[in-house]
C-alpha cells in the first residue's frame, strides 16, 4: 500500500532554519579566523576539502537515481526521490568552485614549479575553464533529469516519450559524472604533486563520490523515516537493499584504495613511491592513513555483515556519518602533504571542524527546502510506475 503524500511531514519550520543558519555563521567565522591567522593556507585547504567532499555527496547521490532508473529497480522509487533532492546543492557547488580562484596562490603549488612541459595542461585559465564547463554541463543535465522525474511524480505523465527522455538523460548524467569527477580528481587533487600520476585516480574519485553519495541518501532517508513513523514512505526492505549497495561500494572503494597504492609499491619507482611514503609511512599522516582505512572499510565491512543492522535507521545514520567523516579525512590525507607539508601534527583543528559544520548547515538547509517544495519525492509513486503503464 502506498503512503499518503499528505501524511508525509518534511523537515520544515523556523527551528531548522535557525540551526542551519547558526551552522553557516560558524563556518564563515571559522574560515575568516583561519584566513586572518598565521597560516592562511590552512583556510584554503579546508575550503578545497569541503568543496570536493560536499559536492561529491550531491553528485554521487543523483547517480543513484539515474542508475536505478536505467536498471528499472522499482524497490528504489522513494529512495531515488530522496537522491534527487541533493541537486539543490549544485548551484552552491558551482559558486564554491569559482571561489577557489581567490585562493589560487595557496591551492596550486605547481604555480611556482618547473613543470617540464606540463604547463600546457596545468595553467589556471585552462584549468578553471575546463573544470567550470564540466561542472556546468554535469549540473545542467542533472537539473533537466530531476525536473523530468519530479514532474512525472506530481502529475500523470501523458507524454509517452517521457520515460525514454529520462533514460537518455540518465545515461548522459552517468557519463558526465564519470568524466567530470575524473577531471576534478586529476586537476584539484592529483595535480597537487604535478610530477606524480596515476591512471586509476579518476576511477577512484568517482567511485568514492558514489560511496559517500549513498551514505548521504541513507542518512536523509533514515531521518525522514524516523520523523514520519508509521506514515514513512520507506520500508525495511528498502533500507536493507540500499545497505547492501553501500556495503558493495565499501568493498569497491577499498579495492581501489588498495590497488592505488600496491601497484606503486610493487613497481618501486622513486618518482611514484614518494607519494605513498609521504602519506603512509611518514608522520603525521601515517596514523591517519590507517585510521581512514579502518573507518571507511574495516568498520563498515564488519558491521554491515549483520543483516539486521541495515534495517535500523538510527544505526545506519551513525555508521554512514562515521564513514563520511572518514572520507573527509581521506581528502586531508591526499591534499594535506602538498599544501601544508609535514609538521609536528596534522594540519587540522577546531576551525577546520567549524568550516565543515558550516557546509553541513548549508547542505541541510537546501535539502530541507527541496523536500518541503517537493514532498512527492519521498512517496512510492514515481516515473517508474508511469513507465510500466507506458509499456
Amino acid at each position: 500500500m502506498m503512503p499518503d503524500t499528505g501524511n508525509i511531514r518534511p523537515f520544515s519550520g523556523k527551528a531548522m532554519g535557525i540551526v542551519c543558519g547558526i551552522l553557516a555563521v560558524i563556518g564563515i567565522a571559522s574560515f575568516a579566523i583561519l584566513l586572518s591567522g598565521g597560516h592562511p593556507e590552512r583556510a584554503w585547504q579546508a575550503y578545497l576539502i569541503n568543496f570536493l567532499f560536499w559536492s561529491a555527496i550531491s553528485q554521487g547521490a543523483l547517480v543513484f537515481s539515474a542508475v536505478m532508473h536505467l536498471t528499472r529497480a522499482r524497490w528504489s522509487r522513494p529512495l531515488a526521490g530522496v537522491a534527487e533532492s541533493f541537486t539543490a546543492f549544485f548551484p552552491i557547488s558551482l559558486l564554491l568552485f569559482l571561489g577557489l580562484f581567490a585562493g589560487r596562490s595557496y591551492l596550486f603549488p605547481w604555480l611556482e614549479m618547473d613543470l617540464h612541459g606540463k604547463e600546457v595542461w596545468l595553467n589556471l585559465p585552462f584549468l578553471f575553464t575546463r573544470d567550470g564547463l564540466g561542472l556546468i554541463i554535469l549540473y545542467m543535465i542533472g537539473f533537466v533529469y530531476v525536473r523530468s522525474a519530479t514532474g512525472a511524480r506530481s502529475v500523470k505523465d501523458a507524454d509517452a516519450g517521457g520515460p525514454q527522455r529520462r533514460t537518455v538523460l540518465a545515461v548522459l548524467y552517468v557519463l558526465a559524472f564519470t568524466f567530470v569527477l575524473s577531471l576534478l580528481g586529476y586537476d584539484l587533487v592529483m595535480a597537487m604533486d604535478p610530477h606524480w600520476y596515476s591512471t586509476l585516480f579518476g576511477g577512484y574519485t568517482f567511485v568514492k563520490a558514489f560511496y559517500i553519495g549513498l551514505g548521504g541518501i541513507i542518512i536523509l532517508a533514515a531521518a525522514v523515516h524516523l520523523r514520519n513513523g508509521e506514515h514513512s514512505p520507506f520500508e525495511k526492505k528498502q533500507f536493507l537493499d540500499i545497505g547492501k549497495l553501500f556495503l558493495a561500494f565499501c568493498l569497491l572503494w577499498a579495492d581501489f584504495f588498495y590497488c592505488q597504492f600496491v601497484v606503486i609499491w610493487y613497481g618501486n619507482i622513486p618518482e611514484e613511491t614518494v607519494y605513498v611514503i609521504e602519506r603512509t609511512m611518514r608522520a603525521p599522516y601515517r596514523m591517519l592513513a590507517w585510521g581512514v582505512f579502518t573507518v571507511c572499510f574495516i568498520l563498515p565491512f564488519l558491521i554491515l555483515l549483520n543483516r539486521k543492522i541495515k534495517t535500523m535507521p538510527r544505526a545506519m545514520i551513525m555508521l554512514c556519518s562515521i564513514v563520511m567523516a572518514g572520507i573527509w579525512l581521506e581528502h586531508l590525507l591526499l591534499i594535506g602533504p602538498a599544501l601544508s607539508g609535514h609538521g609536528e601534527g596534522l594540519p587540522v583543528g577546531i576551525w577546520d571542524v567549524g568550516m565543515s559544520l558550516g557546509f553541513l548547515g548549508i547542505m541541510t538547509w537546501v535539502l530541507v527546502r527541496f523536500l518541503d517544495r517537493h514532498p512527492e519525492s519521498v512517496t512510492a509513486a514515481g516515473p517508474l510506475a508511469d513507465e510500466k503503464e507506458a509499456q
